[in-house]
């Protein structure tokens, strides 16, 4: 997809629109979701990008949950099944993919590290998302697209991961970081896993500070002033968050910076739920 920021993973409402316009639009997948709920589909239902495929979170860009301390609540999708569902929204090897939720891009960022992962070499974030467009009063489309038949085959492994053990060490030989909210990393309130606190020796770099209050990324030179005050770029970076969702965005953040990472899929989900694991809380003064 031709752009004017053509090494950028993100791709502004304008440029979109141009790509859709031209000779070689690209594949739309439409990733809209929240942990807990409402399911995304309503949404989509209700309108989206036209000629945009639905893709569900847990079951299209996830595995099924293992047991507690194996793989976490998110873990990595079985490559066959995966390509399989990619074909099915025509994503192909030599056809660009834009992928978009509803403004912040925390869930369509996995589906973006998913792709890279799996070896797609053009897939892109809309900044801002289905908010974004709509905001520039952009056509929105209710019909359902028929499936697809793209030919893309995963090859995993285009991007680094690490498994607990390897999160345990970048934790104490270079900068993890966690990019849950700070109350979690604290471990002051845990609403969904296990047992509360952080992943000894890791830093704490909530998502929430990869955007402003539009829900588009901040600009590259202030992402890399943010990453590289916690360390990055002068030492291996990891990401962590509670299910490998959010530790996307800010591996999409980080790239944004000109900065790589390493994403650990299990997670806090996964580290918590293994009681040999030690965990780390941040004490409040007094």
């Amino acid at each position: 997809m031709t752009t004017p920021h053509e090494d950028s993973p993100l791709v502004s409402v304008t440029e979109l629109r141009a790509a859709l316009d031209s000779g070689r639009p690209p594949v739309l997948l439409d990733v809209r979701w929240q942990l807990g709920g409402p399911p995304g589909i309503e949404d989509y239902t209700a309108g989206h990008l036209p000629g945009a495929h639905f893709v569900a979170l847990d079951a299209d860009l996830a595995a099924p949950a293992g047991p507690p301390g194996h793989g976490g609540r998110h873990p990595l999708p079985d490559p066959e099944e995966f390509g399989a569902a990619l074909r099915r929204f025509g994503v192909s090897a030599d056809r660009p993919v834009v992928v978009y939720d509803g403004a912040t891009s925390l869930a369509a960022a996995r589906a973006w590290w998913l792709l890279r992962w799996a070896g797609h070499r053009d897939v892109r974030v809309l900044d801002g998302g289905f908010a974004a467009w709509q905001e520039a009063g952009l056509p929105v489309a209710t019909e359902v697209p028929p499936a697809g038949d793209g030919d893309f085959k995963p090859v995993p492994g285009q991007l680094p991961v690490i498994d607990a053990d390897g999160a345990a060490a970048w934790a104490r030989e270079a900068l993890l970081l966690d990019a849950r909210a700070g109350e979690r990393y604290r471990g002051e309130s845990e609403p969904i896993d296990s047992r509360a606190g952080h992943i000894p020796g890791a830093v704490s770099a909530p998502t929430t500070g990869n955007v402003g209050p539009d829900g588009r990324f901040l600009p590259p030179a202030e992402l890399a002033e943010r990453f590289r005050g916690l360390g990055a770029g002068e030492r291996a970076t990891a990401v962590y968050c509670g299910s490998g969702v959010t530790a996307a965005h800010q591996i999409l953040a980080l790239e944004v910076a000109g900065l790589p990472a390493a994403l650990y899929p299990g997670s806090w989900s996964e580290w918590s739920g293994d009681g040999t694991r030690p965990i780390a809380v941040t004490e409040l003064p007094g």
